[in-house]
């Protein structure tokens, strides 16, 4: 079978942005499909291609990947309406592609939502099968952040979303509430499975040496958070806490803020203003890298804003990244990560917009290490147990294929 596979996103394990769409590929070739990456080219991303773009695109093989990579650049520092632009570009030259390409199955997966739209027209025009991943829900998302909140915008994505949903055959949600969005939108449980974002294993477990940041001692506790710096990030929690770290003289503790995004750049203004020497700002790096940082850190940081469509309604990267890694994990808001911790005891669960509990929870974790070292140890296990991208990942290649029902079909929508 060949899968037609559109990510804006997509990122081998060379950049440092999420890698899940990857993975999947290399798993649907593992089971003796062929695939047709199509994409664009995003900041934090490496595609492998490394041609020049011919009349706004480049095309090879990497990895066995087929990819088409669309001349149009994209990061997470533009603003609203340039991002609009980049997602309506790719979304028209990616309906060509649909149009014209061998295909057995479409595959398109969010964000942007705009992503579905090739799906819908192979669907429509071209009688292909649609599978669609849901990795955010638009535009409840964006509406409860107060990103957009002009009603006939509002209303065009709301139609664009739920002609994506009613065009596939088959639906998959990364996240309990995702799954459940779904479904208020009216489409039957039997067309959708959750198969949440995994933990790369071969990746984490491998990292051939631990590396700190220079100038943090092996005493100290290391902290680190990875991925976007943006509005959704909420990352002034983090130096709040880091100030009242400062005000109790708790020098043992240090939190690294690993990439980039809108919010940087007041982050760090912030930090200098008030003098948070125990808050360091580093650059993304390629997944293989950010391996080796996370087996030299202490504690994984999975920060979001307190926004309530968040609690249930996301699949981080970075929270299976973490527990691959065998960290413990420091979640700042309720939902279905927080049960996951509190449950399987592999970190610390704080109310969002505290402060003190989160100071109190990392100082928690630098005054008993032997303690942080066991939730370190349940973090792993939780992330083979029931994280592991490669069963996952056969799960959702039996899914999208249709040759068989995924198992975690039975424990995430019944």
């Amino acid at each position: 079978m060949h899968v037609l596979y559109f990510h804006q996103h997509f990122s081998t394990r060379q950049g440092s942005a999420g890698t899940r769409s990857y993975e999947m590929a290399q798993a649907l070739l593992r089971h003796g499909h062929s695939v047709t990456m199509v994409c664009g080219s995003y900041s934090k991303g490496n595609t492998g291609l490394t041609g020049a773009f011919q009349r706004g695109r480049r095309r090879g093989i990497v990895n066995g990947i087929d990819v088409i990579e669309f001349d149009l650049d994209y990061g997470n520092d533009m603003g609203f309406w340039r991002r609009v632009g980049v997602f309506t570009r790719f979304a028209l030259g990616s309906v060509g592609v649909a149009l014209r390409e061998r295909a057995d199955v479409v595959f398109a997966t969010t964000t942007p939502l705009t992503a579905g739209i090739p799906g819908i027209f192979a669907r429509w025009l071209r009688r292909k099968p649609f599978v669609f991943e849901v990795r955010d829900l638009w535009p409840e998302l964006p509406r409860a952040m107060g990103i957009v909140r002009n009603p006939i915008l509002l209303g065009l994505m709301s139609a664009l979303e739920w002609a994506s949903y009613r065009s596939a055959v088959r639906l998959v949600g990364l996240s309990p509430g995702i799954v459940d969005g779904i479904v208020r939108r009216g489409v039957p449980k039997t067309r959708i499975v959750m198969v949440p974002n995994g933990s790369d294993l071969d990746l984490f477990a491998d990292a051939p040496q631990a590396l700190r940041p220079e100038g943090v001692a092996d005493n100290k506790l290391l902290a680190v958070f990875t991925g976007t710096h943006g509005p959704a990030n909420g990352l002034d929690a983090v130096l709040d806490a880091a100030a009242e770290l400062k005000a109790r003289d708790r020098n043992d503790i240090r939190i690294a803020l690993i990439g980039h995004g809108r919010e940087k750049p007041h982050l760090q203004q912030r930090a200098l203003e008030e003098g948070l020497e125990n808050v360091l700002f580093l650059d993304p790096v390629p997944k293989t890298e950010l391996a080796k940082l996370l087996a030299g850190a202490d504690l994984g940081l999975q920060i979001l804003k307190n926004v309530p469509a968040f609690y249930y309604g996301t699949s981080p990267n970075k929270f299976f990244d973490y527990i691959a890694a065998g960290l413990p994990v420091l979640n700042n808001y309720p939902g279905w990560l927080a049960g996951l911790i509190e449950e399987n005891g592999c970190g610390f669960a704080v109310l969002p917009d505290d402060p003190r509990a989160f100071a109190d929870a990392l100082i928690a974790a630098a005054d008993d290490r032997e303690a942080l070292a066991e939730m370190g140890h349940r973090a792993r296990i939780l992330a083979k147990t029931r994280f592991d991208r490669e069963k996952l990942s056969a799960e959702w290649v039996g899914w999208v294929a249709e040759e068989r029902r995924p198992e975690t079909q039975r424990d995430s929508i019944q």
